[in-house]
């Protein structure tokens, strides 16, 4: 699903774009946030990790303090699991199977507070995630959306994947933003 969406004008926007869109009460209902390789924002060797970090802080906080913060989720997750061994095999989806589990944060003031979630996830909850909002669950399909997709299913489908809205209870009272800086 990466290379369907990373490139689109429509889904994607520079850091300095979504700070601006995020002040103004611009920003699209999704965006994706991508860390440029090329200048050390991606926290992969031999980058400071620091930098990325401080690049997440600055990005969270964007959203914490912009009008649009009570009614937005920033669902943060890394691509890798950052070379430590981890003891749980992956499920077997189909032939391209599940990766190693990595760490993700649920960042709304609806987020569940300290939930942690056990559910079988991976990058096609956010999709799903994603078209049950916005899509009334109807679910993007390669054959017939016109994208380029590698997968050899509409994994949003997969029984054993958890749904991201378990995540949230949108029954509480918005909580506030927590405002943490950006240097400590």
């Amino acid at each position: 699903f990466w290379s369907r969406w990373a490139h689109d004008p429509r889904t994607t926007a520079s850091q300095d774009d979504y700070v601006r869109d995020c002040r103004t009460g611009k920003l699209p209902q999704v965006s994706w946030l991508i860390p440029s390789y090329t200048n050390g924002l991606d926290e992969h060797p031999p980058a400071d990790v620091t930098v990325g970090m401080r690049l997440q802080q600055e990005m969270i906080t964007a959203l914490r303090t912009s009008p649009l913060w009570s009614h937005s989720a920033f669902l943060l997750t890394y691509d890798e699991h950052g070379g430590f061994y981890d003891h749980v095999v992956p499920p077997t989806v189909d032939q391209n199977g599940y990766g190693l589990r990595v760490p993700a944060l649920v960042i709304s003031p609806y987020a569940r507070q300290g939930y942690i979630d056990h559910q079988v996830l991976s990058f096609d909850a956010y999709l799903k995630f994603i078209e049950d909002d916005f899509l009334n669950s109807q679910r993007i399909d390669p054959q017939s959306d016109g994208r380029p997709d590698p997968r050899p299913t509409v994994r949003e489908e997969v029984p054993i994947l958890g749904d991201l809205a378990q995540d949230f209870d949108f029954n509480q009272t918005p909580r506030p933003p927590l405002i943490l800086s950006t240097h400590p």
